[in-house]
């Protein structure tokens, strides 16, 4: 039952945020999809299906070829990959068995934190972005790097998680996706610490994001800070791009993938902190001439 409602909530929210977004896109003239931003959707898209995340390898694209300031990037990671992700989710919560109560409430935090951090970031200064963008990047990579060195747990069996653990996964699962942090490898390392089989992981972390993006994104798409063209892209490219990842691939060399991800986004990530911490030019001083 639980399963049921969350299924139909998803597909609701996913309708009223589609219609947000065209509005938002259509009054700005906006309506164009950029065919960059198409195939770039369905390259992240299709590996985002295979746990890969595809925040991360985004950023590091938009930012090597400069498709969106740096101060959009947020913005656009939230808005752009709703819907592939509601794509993702709906697939995936038929398809694996966890324990429902775990699935409502991960998703629940991590709604509550998409709703508060989506309004600090559209006001934050563009140094502060880049800065907190730049530093998630790294720990993406780090991430990546230990689960290809083995050095992160395997998890367990468990579909479900006891007590004071699930409290814990409930609570560490609400963190600010808006920032363009990520759900996916965190919640992977986190769960499976816990003993939850990492592929009981899936539809949790999916259904959270599913439910979060969309929620961040009403509120992005209506933001200055954003070009909805390029969101429109990656949402095109990235639909079909799930159903074959989903449905077609069997197999792919996931580990030497993560280790082309870790070299490209620690260059970007290098990129943005350089444009964080790089000092503020100095205004001339006003002349005293009359």
């Amino acid at each position: 039952m639980v399963v049921v409602i969350v299924l139909a909530l998803l597909g609701f929210l996913a309708a009223v945020f589609l219609v947000v977004l065209l509005v938002a896109a259509y009054r700005r003239r906006e309506l164009r999809p950029n065919p960059e931003a198409v195939a770039l959707g369905a390259v992240t898209n299709f590996f985002d299906t295979l746990g890969i995340g595809s925040f991360a390898p985004t950023t590091a694209y938009l930012k090597l070829r400069r498709l969106v300031p740096d101060s959009f990037i947020p913005a656009t990671l939230n808005t752009g990959h709703a819907l592939p992700t509601v794509v993702q989710a709906l697939i995936f919560i038929n398809l694996v068995r966890v324990d429902p109560l775990l699935l409502a409430a991960c998703i629940a935090a991590a709604v509550a934190g998409a709703t508060l951090g989506a309004p600090w970031v559209v006001r934050l200064p563009v140094r502060t972005v880049q800065g907190i963008v730049g530093l998630a990047m790294l720990v993406a990579a780090a991430l990546y790097a230990l689960t290809n060195l083995g050095l992160l747990p395997a998890g367990g069996d468990a579909l479900a998680l006891p007590g004071p653990l699930f409290a814990i996964a409930v609570v560490l699962l609400g963190a600010l996706m808006a920032f363009g942090i990520g759900l996916y490898a965190p919640s992977l390392v986190l769960l499976s610490l816990m003993g939850l089989n990492p592929t009981a992981a899936f539809p949790v972390m999916m259904g959270a994001c599913a439910f979060l993006m969309p929620v961040s994104g009403m509120r992005f798409a209506r933001s200055e800070r954003i070009d909805l063209r390029v969101v429109l892209g990656l949402a095109i490219g990235g639909i079909p791009a799930v159903l074959l990842a989903a449905y077609v691939v069997k197999s792919l060399p996931l580990a030497t993938l993560r280790w082309g991800v870790v070299v490209v986004v620690l260059y970007a990530a290098a990129l943005l902190l350089r444009a964080a911490l790089k000092p503020a030019p100095v205004s001339a001083p006003l002349s005293n001439a009359m």
